[in-house]
C-alpha cells in the first residue's frame, strides 16, 4: 500500500476544557497519513487518479469554521472522518499536536480509522 502524508499543518482552531481556553484560536498541528494505492496515478501522472492532498488540506483548515472542540481527540476523529468520507483512502491516521504546558514541547493524540469493504469505519486505536 501507499502512503500520502501531510505533516504538521499548521490550524488554529478553539480548543480547550474550559470556556476560557477555547475563547481564542489555539495553534494546533495537524499530522494526516493516508494509505492509497496511487500506483495508477504515478503511472498516469494524473491528479484525478489519487487524493488530492492540497483539497484535503483546504478541507481540514476549512474544519474549524464556527466550531469548537473540548478535546483534541474528538478533533482527531472528526479530521479522521473526514478525510475517510471525502477522500476514501484505505485508511487514515490523524496525529494532532497541542502546545498547553510550558515544559513540555507539545501533547499529542492519534488515532487510526479504517474504511471497511462495506465503506463503513472502523475504529481501531
Amino acid at each position: 500500500m501507499s502512503h500520502i502524508s501531510i505533516v504538521d499543518l499548521e490550524v488554529h482552531f478553539h480548543v480547550g476544557v474550559p470556556r476560557a481556553e477555547r475563547a481564542q484560536p489555539q495553534r494546533l498541528l495537524v499530522t494526516v497519513d493516508m494509505d492509497f494505492d496511487f500506483i495508477a496515478a504515478a503511472t498516469t501522472d494524473r491528479v484525478a487518479q489519487t487524493i488530492d492532498y492540497f483539497k484535503v488540506t483546504q478541507r481540514i483548515l476549512k474544519l474549524g469554521d464556527g466550531r469548537s472542540w473540548k478535546l483534541i481527540e474528538k478533533l482527531a476523529l472528526d479530521v479522521a472522518n473526514l478525510v475517510l468520507n471525502e477522500f476514501a483512502p484505505a485508511s487514515v491516521t490523524v496525529r494532532v499536536k497541542k502546545f498547553p504546558i510550558p515544559q513540555a514541547r507539545y501533547v499529542a493524540v492519534s488515532l487510526t480509522r479504517h474504511q471497511t469493504a462495506a465503506g463503513k469505519l472502523k475504529r481501531l486505536g
